[in-house]
């Protein structure tokens, strides 16, 4: 009975994994199927009631819009209005006069930029923005959201000022401080291997490394560095802003300091007539260029729970509504509606005054508005049906099917336990939502096992930031930040590899690991 649940319950991730794949169907066709498919496994097969299955998915496509999709139309606003103001250009300019090799921008935007956005603001803030600039910057778009999408994996365990992490210690009693350390001894060798397969990624290869392995090593240890002492020195909340920040600066001096000569075959291909147009500007301009950005970084900076005077104040302007009604196999539960503190609302409101500082007109920002919310629809309806799908999934009680199925294997589970902390992520597309499915699993299953529940249960988290380089949702950002809507299957095949190497590591870790605990007494 238990195998029989199991493969019921995984039927909508099979039926994504192939319509993506091998049928090669876009997100916006397969997902609204996966949806059905859900619905009736859960009315069938789990008896869940239909007032459960309708308020479960409609909480799931709220959720879809707000905050999620709102965050990703407005990091693409954001875009497209520096495009319309000619501001990419001057952007665009400045990048390049640090370095014009593709594989040094992937590393400081991608990796670094990335890392921060994750750890600021996270909702697919990490792939919107940096894989659209790096487009702009004349990347092969594909590539642009493969790169990001990988890069995006392990920051998530510490994303929106650790929200993953810390949700997982509430939910388990487990000091925060102690699992942040743990989930980034877990981490750290991957970590410090991702900037590698950037630069491979890029550079079509290892024949790509040549000339870059000095700036993939700064890169790589000036994250992992600060990451892993913030991570064990303070905890949750800041590893993913510190290590960023040193990252970018790291990466960028290396850089322009040893690396003067470009190789032709990894240099950005400048249009011609831009770099001379954009050199007159005015310092000022490149300032104004850049406002909406620096604006994002200071609003959520200023409004996050480091600056808690604020933060709380700003907190207060919520709504908590009940929508899904509980049914048999859950409890009702309530979702929060941040009005101000919504990372989408903070960039919209940067967005809007950085256009402002560079001289949009009110008709223009709509304008570009409305185009960004058109080119967003097809995004938008794959984001409704595929957090629908996993709310369903999870009330009903068929993710935790899959994993409970896992949990039977033993002495040789904390090999899985990453596995079932991706599967999380993938369904829903969050880390945080797969701790609140499956936090308190791994920590039973760890008593069980005599194996320390810290242990697993920071398993769980690392495994959750493999799943997301494949979860649709992720798959669905990248693809509408990089203009690529119904290519999902492409970058599907190209992400999969690494996903299956990051799981794979991650279980070997979990599983031959466990004495390091040891040094946490």
């Amino acid at each position: 009975m238990e195998f029989l649940n199991f493969i019921l319950g995984l039927l909508p991730i099979l039926w994504l994994a192939v319509a993506l794949t091998a049928l090669k169907m876009p997100a916006y066709k397969a997902c609204p199927i996966a949806l059905v498919i859900a619905i009736v496994l859960a009315l069938a097969k789990w008896q869940d009631s239909a007032v459960s299955v309708a308020t479960g998915a409609l909480d799931g496509a709220i959720m879809a819009l707000w905050p999620i999709s709102l965050v990703i139309v407005a990091a693409i606003f954001t875009y497209n209005l520096c495009v319309k103001t000619g501001a990419m250009d001057c952007i665009k300019d400045m990048l390049t006069s640090i370095s014009n090799d593709r594989r040094v921008l992937a590393l400081i935007l991608g990796w670094g930029f990335g890392g921060f956005m994750e750890g600021m603001a996270g909702f697919g803030t990490a792939v919107a923005i940096p894989a659209s600039i790096l487009v702009g910057l004349g990347f092969n778009p594909v590539l642009a959201a493969v790169a990001c999408l990988v890069a995006n994996a392990t920051p998530t365990a510490f994303g929106s000022i650790g929200i993953p992490t810390t949700t997982a210690a509430s939910l388990t009693g487990i000091p925060s401080g102690e699992l942040a350390g743990v989930v980034m001894l877990q981490m750290c060798l991957l970590v410090f291997i991702t900037p590698f397969f950037m630069t491979l990624m890029v550079g079509g290869g290892f024949k790509g490394m040549k000339g870059a392995w000095g700036v993939t090593l700064v890169s790589a240890l000036s994250f992992v560095v600060p990451q892993f002492l913030t991570a064990m020195l303070i905890g949750a909340e800041l590893p993913n802003v510190i290590a960023s920040i040193v990252c970018m600066v790291a990466t960028g001096f290396y850089a322009k300091k040893f690396m003067k000569k470009t190789d032709p075959k990894f240099a950005v291909v400048k249009e011609e007539g831009a770099a001379a147009e954009a050199a007159k500007k005015p310092q000022m301009g490149k300032l104004r260029a850049w406002s909406p950005f620096i604006l994002i970084f200071v609003l959520l900076l200023v409004t996050s729970s480091i600056v808690a005077p604020v933060h709380n104040l700003l907190a207060q302007a919520s709504t908590t509504v009940q929508i899904y009604a509980g049914g048999p196999n859950a409890e009702a539960t309530t979702q929060t509606f941040n009005w101000i503190l919504a990372p989408g609302v903070l960039i919209f409101i940067s967005a809007f005054v950085g256009g402002l500082i560079q001289k949009a007109s009110w008709k223009t920002m709509g304008g570009v508005l409305w185009a960004s919310l058109k080119q967003m629809s097809k995004t938008i309806l794959t984001l409704v049906c595929i957090l629908a799908a996993a709310k369903i999934m999870g009330y009903a009680g068929m993710t935790a099917s899959i994993a409970e199925f896992l949990a039977l294997s033993g002495v040789a589970y904390p090999l899985f336990a990453p596995l079932i902390g991706s599967i999380g992520t993938f369904v829903t597309g969050s880390a945080t939502s797969s701790s609140v499915l499956f936090a308190n699993l791994q920590a039973a299953a760890a008593e069980s096992l005599s194996i320390s529940p810290v242990w697993l249960v920071a398993a769980n988290g690392i495994g959750a930031t493999a799943g997301k380089i494949l979860s649709p949702q992720s798959i669905t950002i990248a693809t509408a930040s990089t203009g690529t809507v119904g290519d999902e299957s492409k970058i599907m095949r190209k992400a999969a590899p690494y996903y299956v190497i990051f799981v794979v590591a991650f279980g070997v870790i979990a599983l031959l690991g466990q004495p390091l605990m040891a040094l946490f007494g």
